[in-house]
Formats: structure tokens, C-alpha cells, sequence
């Protein structure tokens, strides 16, 4: 779970992400995952960063403008912890159901594995898809394999491991 930290460029970098987005044209698809690239190159960022960059692109035009770039820095990085966990909801429902499928959630999983370029031996207990199964045997509380806003906002918050994971502090 430390997608998080894969949002953040590092302090020196941010100021090219920064005038990369205030380009007129904003951030493109390609150039997004150009970056991730950078900061990933022992692995395949390109699923997870097309998964942040459906989020980023607030109205879907294909490009992130400034604004959407900065609301989305400003949430993840100085955002309250319900801010970000609703941010985070955004990111996981893929679909924007208004729901968190298991399906949609190993989807995020693998494509961070895949983004570090760490490669899960099926006998592993540390599998993209062992870790969904303990999110949600820990936030599913109706068992019905899918996670709402608010089962996601409590699982999250009873788990310090995950805030802690997703760099939220207590806030």
C-alpha cells in the first residue's frame, strides 16, 4: 500500500512535473507515464501510472492542467486524512461506481508490483492477490466483495499499517 509515495515526485524533481504541467496543453498520457519512468526504471509503471492519471485528468480531456496537477499534489501531500482516503477511493474504484471491487483492487495492487518491478512467486505469501484478500477479509464488514467509501475510510483508519503505508499521519 505505499502507492502514496509513488504520487510524490521528490522534492528536486517536482519542479519539472510542475512545468511540464503548466504547459497549455497540460501533461499528456505518454508524457505522465514518461515521468513515472524515471522515477521507476527497474520496472513497468505504465499500468499504474494510467491508473493515477484517469484521477489527476479531473475532466477527462487526456491531459492534466495545472490546476487538476496542483488539486491533486495539494490533497496527497496536505490534504486531511479523509481527504486523502477519499482521493485514494478515487484511485482504486477505476470504474467510479462508487464501489471498490476485488477485481478493481488487485488491479491497483499488481500494477504497483509490476511498477517496482517485483515479481510475486505464486507459492509467495506476499502475492498481489494474497494482499487483496487481507484488505478485504480486514474492510469488507458486509461481505460483499466490494468495498464502499465509507468501509474503506474505517478499514483504512482501524489499520495503522495503512495510514502509516500511505504516509497520512493522524491528521
Amino acid at each position: 500500500m505505499t502507492w502514496y509515495y509513488l504520487l510524490l515526485a521528490k522534492e528536486i524533481k517536482l519542479e519539472n512535473n510542475v512545468i511540464l504541467a503548466k504547459k497549455k496543453e497540460g501533461i499528456s498520457y505518454m508524457g505522465f507515464i514518461k515521468i513515472y519512468k524515471q522515477f521507476f526504471p527497474q520496472g513497468d509503471p505504465s499500468k499504474f501510472a494510467s491508473l493515477v492519471f484517469r484521477v489527476f485528468d479531473e475532466n477527462n480531456d487526456g491531459s492534466i492542467e495545472f490546476e487538476e496537477f496542483i488539486r491533486a499534489l495539494s490533497i496527497t501531500s496536505r490534504g486531511n486524512l479523509d481527504e486523502k482516503l477519499h482521493w485514494a477511493f478515487r484511485l482504486y474504484d477505476v470504474d467510479n461506481d462508487g464501489y471498490i471491487t476485488r477485481d478493481e483492487m488487485y488491479n491497483i495492487v499488481d500494477a504497483i508490483y509490476q511498477m517496482v518491478g517485483q515479481q510475486p512467486q505464486t507459492e509467495d505469501e506476499n502475492t498481489p492477490q494474497k494482499r487483496v484478500d487481507k484488505i478485504f477479509d480486514q474492510m469488507d464488514k458486509n461481505h460483499d466483495d466490494r468495498l464502499t467509501l465509507e468501509e474503506f475510510r474505517e478499514g483504512s483508519k482501524a489499520d495503522p499499517r495503512i495510514v502509516q503505508a500511505l504516509s497520512l499521519g493522524g491528521d
